[in-house]
């Protein structure tokens, strides 16, 4: 049975088809939508319309961009030697907010799953073969996440560049800081581990 106008219920289902976003959040969404003015309304559709129409993949990177090129990738002051691959533009914005990191990046848009019918062909895989086949990579630093389907497409990308001469790594893995080693799980404590360094 049907308890909202068929209108009402395409909106909601639309919500709900958002990543991370339930039925209930859908509902929310649809009615503070449908509480905004007419014009409040139209200038949110027109921003998803605009942003639809004129945002896609930076011809060097794959990252999202409203130009050919994003503003990383045009930016001289970067590092064009190292190159960060990660899973998808959220990375980006994660390895950003540490201002630690000067390199450029490259934006795969997923990970490999067979579970979910997702090959390498799918990804952006063939776009940084290339980058670095054309040269001027000292480093790619493999950045996705650390679960068995970030492990695995960082293993397959690095069995594709190991020909170039080029520096392949990976974001260590550990302890958070803050944590306690107590809370901290074997897989973890092994990777912490391994990737230990000096202490100065």
């Amino acid at each position: 049975m049907e308890y909202f106008p068929s209108a009402m219920e395409k909106l909601i289902d639309k919500f709900a088809s958002l990543p991370g976003i339930g039925r209930k959040t859908a509902q929310r969404l649809a009615f503070h939508i449908l509480s905004l003015p007419d014009e409040e309304a139209q200038s949110f559709a027109d921003v998803v319309r605009e942003a639809a129409r004129t945002i896609s993949c930076c011809t060097v990177c794959q990252n999202l961009t409203d130009g050919a090129i994003c503003a990383i990738c045009g930016n001289d002051r970067r590092d064009a030697g190292i190159i960060c691959v990660v899973s998808d533009p959220k990375g980006v914005l994660a390895i950003e907010r540490s201002r630690e990191f000067d390199g450029l990046y490259h934006v795969l848009h997923g990970v490999i799953s067979p579970m979910n019918n997702i090959g390498p062909d799918d990804l952006k895989i063939k776009e940084l073969v290339a980058r670095v086949a054309d040269g001027g990579a000292r480093e790619v630093i493999m950045a996705t996440n650390p679960d068995t389907e970030g492990e695995t497409t960082a293993r397959y990308i690095s069995r594709l560049l190991q020909p170039f001469d080029v520096r392949i790594t990976r974001l260590a893995y550990g302890i958070p800081v803050g944590a306690s080693l107590e809370f901290a799980d074997d897989a973890t404590l092994m990777r912490a581990l391994e990737g230990r360094m000096e202490f100065i």
